[in-house]
């Protein structure tokens, strides 16, 4: 699949499904994937057309100037990929409301500060390609994960409104998401091994997720390949929900 010319922004950039998305939208060819994440371990080790963009997504200004100044830079921007996710687990009745707002603020009011900034430079130049980054546990549940199950479900309820939204007027803007199942992460790392275990029994390809099977996806949504699709959300899951 070619991305070649186009500009893309992919959050939570720097390691994990952020990081295989940013090292396949520049195997693609764009012409400038800009890598935006809270911190950054090695910013030298990046391909020549990756920017890597330290920058705290809960701070509404900060995003809206960031958004403006690669804009600015590059004339337009084709891809958003709103990937960046954190997790605070407890069981409700011991979930604070400190865990609560933390997973909020990252997974689901960062994701509406973007594409109220990205989405509407999109409609203005015609065309662009949403993608927003939810879960398996988003739409079934999990125990201990109240805060994020909810910031989840609430992303696909964004992507099916934005895809309404954007495409007004005439606009080729497609907003679609996906939902990952059990991934090969530093997230996935604090998992007991006993659930991942129990979660991959219960999967039908019988294994973990990599950061490349997501990655796959959301090059194939960035690209033209997929210009037909728009308002889904895309299990990449390796059929652990049905």
């Amino acid at each position: 699949m070619d991305l070649s010319d186009k500009v893309c922004l992919v959050t939570g950039g720097a390691r994990g499904i952020g990081r295989a998305i940013v090292e396949a939208y520049a195997a693609a060819g764009a012409r400038a994937v800009y890598a935006i994440d809270v911190t950054f371990d090695d910013a030298s080790s990046w391909p020549g057309s990756v920017t890597p963009v330290v920058l705290d997504l809960t701070d509404g200004p900060a995003v809206a100037a960031a958004v403006e100044r690669i804009h600015a830079r590059e004339g337009r921007i084709d891809v958003l990929v709103n990937n960046a996710g954190i997790t605070r687990d407890a069981l409700v009745q011991k979930m604070t409301d400190d865990d609560w707002d933390a997973v909020i603020a990252v997974n689901l009011t960062a994701v509406f500060k973007l594409a109220r900034a990205v989405g509407p430079l999109m409609m203005a130049q015609g065309a662009g390609s949403i993608v927003n980054m939810t879960s398996i546990v988003g739409l079934a549940g999990n125990v201990g994960q109240s805060n994020y199950a909810a910031s989840k479900g609430g992303v696909v309820a964004l992507t099916k409104t934005w895809a309404k939204e954007f495409a007004r007027k005439g606009a080729k803007v497609r907003v679609n998401a996906i939902a990952p199942g059990f991934v090969r992460t530093p997230m996935t790392e604090k998992v007991p091994a006993h659930i991942l275990e129990a979660m991959t029994a219960k999967t039908l390809l019988g294994r973990m997720g990599e950061p490349e099977d997501v990655a796959n996806a959301a090059l194939w949504l960035a690209s033209d390949a997929s210009s037909y699709v728009t308002a889904q959300v895309i299990g990449v899951d390796g059929g652990l929900v049905l």
